[in-house]
């Protein structure tokens, strides 16, 4: 991503994505000589920059770098009147591409949302970002164990500072961020049955949506759990893996998948205390699962790829975990193995799958651990931490 936010190609640059997943740190790698930082996490700041925010940008001259500016929503009027007189500026002059003078970031999506689409809709280039992907963590620290990934998730202090306690680091997030800058934002009054429910989609990571199911067990309402589900996906925490579906196949299945889109904040809310018992127990294959499903979407988005990610199933539960239709209408099969269980040349396509798609790459078995191995004529094995490369060259 660092490259694309160096090749800029307007004037504001826009990064969204949770709190401490390390978007300031991103774009501090790639601004511009002399760019002042400001945190609006500083309160004293945040109540300038509201109350007067064309003095505060006289004080703060660009190339800037401005952090969390979800608390500051007047300030982006002012941004937009500044790079619009810019535009004006060089509009008859002989000048490349401009330089991107704002940088931005936010982690309250639904707060940035109202803010970017009503001052600087054409004016930014948007950017999402999520947790440290398990390409970017082996390729730092090589020896790191899938137990540890799955425990700790993609949060880059804990794997800076080891001597952080991951429970308490965890727990402190849940509150913080999802609890109170989340919930709050939306006007969500229900706590408790809001944390129930977060508890209870933790528990069906990888599983198919149901919100009548889930609004029994919390005691409220099916359409208020839609309601906060589309919530913590706008808040880039959840992942909706919507279904292959045509009207030419009636067998095909049209209920979503829901992931978290980091396995840290699914453990913790599954109220895992310790990472060595996670691979024995009986969520260790859906956890794995959301593992791999994050490490598609983080692959894509980093990379910046106008790929389309599917589940595909049928009424009669054939299924193919990933689907992955390329901007060249090329379709490829991904199944996530925790181990490669029984015998692997029996490990084939869905009969359902060969007949609509005649496919013709290979199933690949994500696993964790293995080669890269041909298992049969239809099977490939595929060790996670070879996945992001394998994409790169489809």
């Amino acid at each position: 991503m660092a490259w694309q936010l160096a090749k800029a190609n307007a004037w504001a640059q826009v990064m969204v994505g949770p709190r401490q997943c390390g978007k300031s740190t991103l774009f501090s790698q790639v601004t511009l000589p002399g760019t002042q930082e400001v945190t609006f996490d500083d309160l004293v700041l945040r109540q300038l920059a509201n109350r007067d925010p064309a003095l505060f940008l006289q004080q703060f001259n660009p190339p800037l770098l401005l952090d969390e500016v979800q608390y500051v929503p007047n300030l982006f009027p002012e941004i937009k009147k500044l790079i619009d007189q810019r535009k004006r500026a060089t509009l008859h002059s002989a000048v490349g591409l401009p330089e991107a003078i704002y940088r931005l970031t936010g982690s309250n999506q639904i707060m940035m949302d109202k803010c970017i689409k009503e001052s600087l809709a054409g004016r930014a280039q948007y950017f999402f970002l999520n947790t440290l992907s398990v390409h970017e963590i082996m390729q730092a620290l090589p020896d790191t164990s899938l137990s540890e990934i799955l425990f700790k998730g993609g949060w880059p202090e804990l794997y800076n500072n080891p001597h952080l306690n991951v429970i308490t680091y965890l727990n402190d997030y849940i509150r913080t961020y999802l609890e109170k800058d989340i919930a709050l934002s939306a006007g969500i009054e229900k706590m408790q049955a809001f944390q129930l429910v977060l508890q209870l989609l933790a528990a069906r990571t990888g599983q198919l949506g149901d919100y009548t199911e889930i609004a029994k067990v919390a005691g409220i309402q099916s359409v208020t759990v839609k309601e906060w589900v589309g919530l913590l996906t706008r808040a880039d925490l959840i992942y909706r893996l919507p279904p292959f579906f045509n009207n030419l196949n009636k067998r095909l299945i049209k209920t979503p998948k829901w992931y978290f889109l980091d396995t840290g904040i699914a453990t913790r809310l599954q109220g895992w205390s310790e990472e060595k018992p996670l691979l024995h127990s009986p969520q260790a294959g859906a956890l794995f699962e959301t593992l791999v499903l994050a490490e598609i979407v983080k692959f894509i988005r980093n990379t910046g790829k106008s790929w389309q990610l599917y589940l595909w199933r049928t009424k009669e539960k054939e299924e193919i975990d990933f689907l992955i239709e390329t901007e060249h209408n090329c379709f490829y099969a991904f199944d996530a193995k925790l181990g490669l269980l029984g015998s692997p040349e029996k490990v084939t396509f869905p009969s359902g799958f060969k007949k609509q798609f005649n496919p013709q790459h290979p199933l690949h078995l994500v696993t964790f651990g293995q080669q890269r191995l041909k298992t049969s004529n239809e099977c490939m094995s595929l060790p996670l931490v070879e996945l992001f490369d394998f994409l790169n060259q489809l």
